[in-house]
């Protein structure tokens, strides 16, 4: 796996057309508009699976997020590098569907710049994740009652976009579960 200085990003437009590559750092310094994805993994009691992130990362270390979120590489598709990340940051598998994409940007306490046409997956699955300790540090299944009361209490305790799409996911999981 490369480090930070090697790995780079997929530079878009507002429609999510590749313009391009830029080193991932640069990216976050500059405040470039580049492809992410975000998972929320939900198991069969309707928990959510959230991830804390590991307390070195360059940015946003220990906070409460998503199950999985990161870049695809050049070449590879959201649905590929979703399936790539989650195995390499919690040591699990699943399908993941794509449900809906936002943009966003916001300056990081550590003068870093979040600006991503951030895709968001869903999967489903009871498996119990295997911890990267250099990705993540801590997991928890937790239900959106409980999620909704610690976001409210304590919402310096998760990563921006998570709290940016989390009524989101949480309307459209409703929606899908009352599809099933």
């Amino acid at each position: 796996m490369s480090t930070n200085s090697e790995e780079h990003v997929i530079l878009v437009d507002a429609e999510d057309n590749a313009l391009g590559l830029m080193n991932k750092m640069e990216a976050h310094e500059k405040g470039a508009l580049h492809r992410a994805f975000s998972i929320f993994i939900f198991n069969s009691d309707g928990r959510w699976l959230l991830q804390r992130r590991a307390l070195d990362k360059y940015h946003s270390p220990g906070l409460w997020s998503n199950t999985c979120c990161s870049h695809p590489r050049q070449d590879e598709s959201v649905i590929e590098a979703g399936i790539r990340r989650l195995n390499e940051e919690m040591g699990m598998y699943c399908q993941i569907e794509p449900q809906f994409h936002f943009t966003y940007r916001c300056n990081l306490p550590n003068g870093l710049i979040e600006h991503e046409l951030d895709h968001v997956l869903v999967g489903y699955s009871d498996k119990t994740p295997h911890l990267n300790s250099k990705e993540v540090c801590d997991y928890k299944y937790i239900t959106t009652e409980q999620l909704e009361q610690e976001m409210q209490a304590f919402p310096d305790r998760f990563s921006v976009w998570f709290k940016l799409c989390f009524h989101r996911v949480r309307n459209r999981f409703s929606e899908m579960e009352h599809l099933r």
